[in-house]
This record gives structure tokens, sequence and C-alpha cells, in this order.
């Protein structure tokens, strides 16, 4: 009775020690005396006590800091970049198979790239072109990290810092730039104001009274501003100078 009672509770406490549960988001990647059985979870599972091991793998997307470092660009540039990664187990035995710490093995390659991807751009390039150079980062690494079992998502450029000599000198270039524009846009409203003037005058041309009409016009504007002295044009004198001869022949009349 009493060996029974001794099995029974052996039993009881190799079944209690079996019992695994593995959460959503990761899986268990089973060993069979050293040897590889196969992959399990989500959920409750059970595995032989002293005969086989479990290796826990999280499938969740790892946000990994590529941390800055100086490169020199392909115009000689010499600068600081930082990046962040993001990567994800997809192949949870290759994870644990093929590389012994994949996080660590793919933060190195990830500093690697960074460091021969940036240096075949030119400055220009980097801080207009970002989505390329991302992508071709991305990329790179992804190649490298396929075997391992994990796949890179996005690469991002968060920080690139330059010399205090080239920001000096983008900032002049960038004045320089924002004149040269000015003045452009300066020239083609002289320029559009120019050619209206000249239609304006040949429409004046053609009718005298129009001349007459603006200069009617803009008296009653400097009317409003209430000036002491107001300047007749001589063209408008020598019209007044006729109506009155007029209205002198006809009362004479």
């Amino acid at each position: 009775m009493d060996f029974l009672f001794f099995i029974l509770a052996v039993g009881v406490i190799t079944l209690l020690a079996s019992i695994r549960v593995v959460k959503e988001y990761d899986r268990g990647v089973v060993f069979f005396l050293g040897k590889f059985k196969d992959v399990r979870g989500p959920g409750l599972i059970l595995l032989f006590p002293y005969l086989e091991q479990m290796t826990r793998v999280s499938l969740r997307t790892i946000t990994m800091q590529i941390p800055s470092q100086k490169i020199i660009t392909k115009d000689n540039v010499s600068i600081d970049i930082a990046a962040v990664a993001y990567f994800l187990i997809v192949d949870p035995a290759k994870s644990v198979i093929a590389i012994e710490n994949i996080t660590s093995a793919v933060n190195q390659i990830s500093q690697t790239t960074v460091r021969n991807v940036v240096g075949q751009f030119s400055l220009d390039q980097l801080l207009s072109e970002t989505l390329d150079v991302n992508q071709r980062i991305k990329d790179v690494i992804d190649t490298h990290t396929e075997p391992w079992g994990a796949k890179v998502t996005a690469v991002e450029i968060k920080d690139i810092t330059l010399p205090d000599n080239m920001q000096r000198a983008m900032a002049k270039e960038a004045e320089a730039e924002r004149e040269r524009r000015a003045k452009i846009v300066a020239a083609e409203g002289e320029f559009q104001a120019a050619v209206k003037l000249g239609e304006a005058a040949d429409i004046i041309a053609s009718h005298p009274v129009a001349l007459q009409l603006r200069t009617l016009q803009t008296m009653a504007e400097i009317s409003v501003e209430k000036n002491s002295t107001i300047i007749f044009p001589a063209q408008f004198m020598t019209t007044v100078q006729e109506a009155m001869k007029m209205i002198t022949s006809d009362s004479g009349k």
C-alpha cells in the first residue's frame, strides 16, 4: 500500500513538473535529450522531466537602438549618425539553433551595415533621400538575418549630427538661396507690373478721355487724405483751358 502511494505521489509530482504554459506571443523550442524535436505553443504544453528541455522565444517586434557612430560620407564629410531598427523572430527554431544571441548579432550587423551603406551616399543625398537610405540599410540587414530566423521590418535614421563648420556653411548656403529666390520673385513682379503698365498705356493712348478720368480719380483719392496741396498735370490744365474757352465762346454767342 505504501509503495502504491509512493508511485502515485511520484506520478503526480512528475505531471505537475511537466506542465508548462506558453503565452500567446511566445513559442517554446523543445529539445529531447539535446536534439531539436519541435516548436510548441501557445497555451498549455507537457514536457518529459529530465528528458525534454524548452527554450522560450518571443515573437514580438523588438526595438533596437543602433548607437551613434562617426561615418565619413561619399563627399568626405564626417558626421555622427544614430538609428533604430525593428525586427522580429519568424522562425523560433533557427533563432535558437543557428545563433547564440540573436539580439546582439542583429545589433552588431546593423552598426556595420549603417556605416557601410551611409558611406556610399553624399551628405546632400543623406538629407534629401533619407527614405531610400533607410530602405537600403533594411534590405542589407534583412539579408544577413534571414538565416537566423529573424526579419527586419524597418530601419530609421533618427539623428544626423554635422560638424559646426558644416552647419555654418549650410546656413550661409540656405540664406543665399533664400535671397536668390527673393530677387527672382521681385524681378518677376517688376516684369509683370511693366507688362500691365504697357497695356494700360496702350488703352489710354487709344482713348484720351481715359487719362482725364484717371486724373479725376487720383484727385478724389488725394482729397480723402486731406492734403493741403494738389498738383495738377499740365495736360489736365490744358484740357481745363480748352473747356473754359468753349464755355466762353458759347456764352458770347
